[in-house]
């Protein structure tokens, strides 16, 4: 007995990005150590190899440092240079950085090809400001892997250096997933650091651009 005429339906195009939520994101070129480090410190079982890009897809994984007390860490894909302009996988996933509240800038002390390691983090750097300079204003810290490659007392020679070249004020340490080394030390401060976040007791970088 009543009727309201019906008119055209509406319709919308909907672009939708997935994005990993995590505390921690683990940054670096490939074969930095950043599987290798979750599978060290949490149940993540991510693929580990000696070969660029054995990780393809984020991997996420709990850290639980005490009884209560626990953080979600992420580990994406290594980034290259000309990551931000699409170059390797780089550009499907430094935005799975933009949701974490710290990052992890992993440095491999022992890169087979002899390449400078504040060089590797500059370039590295680079990228981050050309995809979004909201990922460079985020903590960062400098985790120097792969220490069980190197003669006792040089990782922490290397380390010293690079931070020295870098002009470098902010939080870093000096790792080896393989043997646990510094590992168990490093998620106990970050859950630290993490706890104090918002109130702005985090360390990081003094805002010099290596």
């Amino acid at each position: 007995r009543q009727t309201t005429p019906g008119g055209p339906g509406e319709q919308r195009e909907l672009g939708l990005e997935l994005q990993v939520l995590a505390d921690v994101g683990l940054l670096g070129l490939p074969n930095a150590g950043k599987s290798t480090l979750i599978r060290a410190v949490s149940a993540a079982r991510p693929k580990v190899a000696d070969y660029p890009f054995t990780t393809l897809y984020p991997n996420l994984g709990v850290v639980r440092v005490g009884m209560e007390q626990s953080f979600v860490i992420a580990d994406i894909p290594g980034i290259i240079e000309g990551a931000a302009e699409g170059a390797g996988l780089g550009l499907r996933f430094l935005k799975h950085l933009q949701r974490t509240r710290l990052l992890l800038h992993l440095v491999d002390l022992a890169a087979a090809d002899g390449a400078d390691p504040a060089e590797m983090v500059r370039a590295l750097q680079t990228e981050l400001v050309k995809f979004d300079a909201e990922l460079v204003a985020k903590p960062r810290w400098l985790v120097f892997t792969k220490a069980d490659l190197l003669p006792p007392g040089r990782a922490e020679e290397m380390a010293a250096a690079v931070r020295e070249s870098l002009k470098w004020h902010g939080e870093w340490a000096v790792i080896s997933s393989v043997s646990n080394t510094g590992t168990r030390e490093l998620m106990q401060r970050i859950m630290q650091a993490l706890s104090g976040l918002d109130a702005g007791q985090i360390m990081e970088t003094d805002g010099s651009q290596p």
